[in-house]
């Protein structure tokens, strides 16, 4: 790959996250505990959906696949932090660099069209009770999420093409420690101001549109629900604050990391944290708790798991 586009760079280097052992040790901890979390939280809810008969609806398919998504997401970056944060050489190969920032976008892009899918679900099953089994069909509930994996993909390799055939000639400090766009293009041997701003707009512009866009159509399916009735209104607002809370979670950390006009390495790495270790497991958690039907097919699950090993 480094050959293709004539670069003599080979590898990247990371930043370290922590300095002392002790704020090592803390984040190792951290991360640790939070990444098994995340595999257990998502895998759980995954299987609860596959195998609850009870669950097999449109809001509960989107959930399986948003829960996959999440766990592919932090698994591109949690567990290299992790590894690396006892090493003193931090480096990325080139070509797994590219990997990384590839199965990165792909995941985020899939989970932006997810998170479309879910408000454009719940709109429809609010508004439009009565014709609710008719728009949101099984079938169409499966064409939408193949669709949001092309656009995923799409959205990845429109990025990816114009940075792989970029030089790079020196400079292999990223100054993060995972490889994305925005900073790889940075090191290449050439001027990428035109391209920097192809990324912020696919990233960028595209999240905070997404972000306003879902915002109001949540707020104008509380206003419908309000003139219709006033006391639907507190358990509409019940069902949205989830998804609406799952949003924020998803889209500010991805406006600062690619729209804010003024980055610095603390706030990025913060922002990179929430995105890729917190929001994936507290998607799973605020799914769930919020969830009636989720929290009684768990309980479901737990006792068939428990009764087949004690007939076992």
């Amino acid at each position: 790959m480094d050959q293709i586009n004539g670069s003599v760079v080979t590898e990247f280097v990371l930043l370290g996250l922590a300095q002392s052992l002790g704020m090592q040790f803390f984040l190792f901890v951290f991360f640790s505990l939070f990444y098994v979390g995340i595999i257990l939280g998502n895998l759980f809810i995954v299987f609860t959906v596959i195998f609850d008969s009870h669950l097999h609806f449109p809001m509960y398919i989107l959930l399986a696949n948003l829960s996959l998504i999440d766990l592919g997401l932090s698994s591109t970056t949690v567990p290299r932090m992790i590894s690396d944060l006892f090493s003193d050489c931090k480096i990325i190969s080139f070509h797994n660099c590219m990997i990384q920032m590839f199965f990165i976008h792909v995941m985020g892009g899939v989970e932006m069209v997810l998170l479309i899918t879910m408000a454009y679900d719940r709109y429809t099953a609010i508004c439009k009770p009565l014709h609710y089994l008719n728009i949101m069909n099984p079938k169409v509930c499966m064409l939408l999420v193949v669709v949001a994996w092309i656009i995923g993909v799409i959205h990845a390799v429109s990025q990816f093409l114009f940075v792989i055939n970029l030089p790079f000639c020196g400079p292999n400090n990223m100054g993060s420690f995972y490889c994305d766009f925005p900073r790889v293009m940075k090191l290449a041997c050439m001027d990428t101001y035109r391209l920097e701003f192809v990324v912020t707009a696919n990233s960028g512009f595209i999240s905070v549109g997404t972000f306003f866009f879902l915002i109001l159509s949540y707020i104008s399916v509380l206003v419908t629900v309000r003139k219709r009735s006033s006391n639907d209104l507190s358990k509409a607002f019940f069902t949205l604050s989830a998804h609406i809370t799952v949003v924020v979670l998803f889209f500010v950390p991805c406006m600062f990391l690619y729209v804010w006009p003024f980055p610095t390495k603390s706030l990025d790495n913060f922002f990179s944290i929430v995105d890729f270790v917190v929001t994936p497991i507290l998607n799973p958690a605020i799914y769930t708790l919020r969830n009636r039907d989720m929290k009684a097919a768990m309980r479901r699950l737990i006792r068939q798991v428990v009764s087949s090993r004690e007939m076992a």
